[in-house]
């Protein structure tokens, strides 16, 4: 007996390596997963990294933001951008049902592709209601900040006529990065000023993205709806999206955005000090409201 744990081989591996013990691969089989083998992937489980001190503190705190603005009525909305897609016929992976195979390109080059899709989504808790935005630009602050308007000047509407405030869970990091000034800078202009609405944003811990609620009640939806389809066209991906439903009620609705976005735009100095911004006490870098500038502070 060996202290090897992990088989990397097959069975006709281990059936050679027997040698003169001839024994049939059913056999083998049989006989390790009687001693709870299987052949298993990988998991995520451990950090290598320590994780950041205030981590627990920032969840708990999140938790309670949203269980204020609920009692309030007032909006919460998960935003993230999904996987970028390129769109042509390329394999999606998954499989579905049909008589034969569907044939797609052997190679997924760019440059064969009609154009790349940028859907950057927003996730209204509350309502369990799905807004994705389709680019075909870049993944820049000022495109996350024109999908988050556009859903106050339309479904916010809807679902909340009277609003006085709004807070948004984002990652830390991408387009909606809570270093990156023009997100902050966006946000004052395009959100709580055109709109005269208090904006409150709680950014997740670094390391923690697989906890916003957008990843695993929208985007994973998403991605069961499309699995093993190839995504043809712009429109026919914004259909699989607007398709994109489940048992407990959910419900997508899809904008395509044909803004081309620069990247790399500079804030300047001047500019972040005339925002009505305030940090709060609480991990201040994850943490802040935007007021409209006709607004007063307030300490948080």
């Amino acid at each position: 007996m060996s202290s090897e744990k992990w088989l990397n081989c097959r069975l006709s591996d281990i059936q050679e390596k027997l040698g003169v013990h001839r024994v049939s691969k059913p056999v083998i089989s049989r006989l390790l997963k009687a001693q709870d083998y299987r052949l298993r992937v990988n998991s995520k489980q451990l950090e290598a990294s320590s994780q950041h001190p205030e981590r627990d503190r920032q969840f708990k705190y999140i938790e309670e933001q949203k269980k204020s603005h609920e009692e309030e009525n007032q909006p919460h909305l998960s935003v993230d951008t999904k996987k970028k897609e390129l769109i042509g016929n390329f394999k999606n992976n998954g499989q579905v049902w049909c008589q034969g195979a569907v044939e797609v390109n052997a190679h997924d080059f760019k440059q064969d592709g009609v154009e790349r899709a940028v859907p950057y989504g927003l996730y209204d808790q509350y309502f369990n209601r799905g807004t994705v935005c389709i680019g075909c630009s870049s993944d820049t602050p000022a495109f996350a900040v024109d999908c988050i308007a556009l859903w106050c000047a339309t479904e916010r509407l809807d679902r909340y006529p009277v609003t006085t405030k709004l807070l948004i869970e984002a990652d830390g990091g991408g387009s909606n990065s809570s270093r990156a000034r023009a997100w902050k800078w966006y946000l004052q202009e395009k959100v709580a000023d055109l709109f005269g609405i208090t904006v409150t944003i709680c950014h997740y811990p670094p390391g923690t993205s697989k906890w916003n609620p957008i990843e695993h009640r929208l985007f994973s939806e998403i991605s069961k709806t499309w699995a093993g389809c190839p995504l043809l066209t712009l429109d026919l991906a914004a259909q699989y999206i607007r398709d994109t439903k489940t048992t407990t009620g959910l419900a997508v609705t899809t904008y395509q955005i044909e803004k081309i976005y620069a990247t790399g735009e500079k804030i300047s100095d001047e500019q972040m000090a005339s925002l009505n911004i305030v940090h709060h006490q609480i991990c201040p870098q994850w943490n802040y409201t935007i007021y409209p500038r006709s607004t007063q502070k307030s300490v948080q």
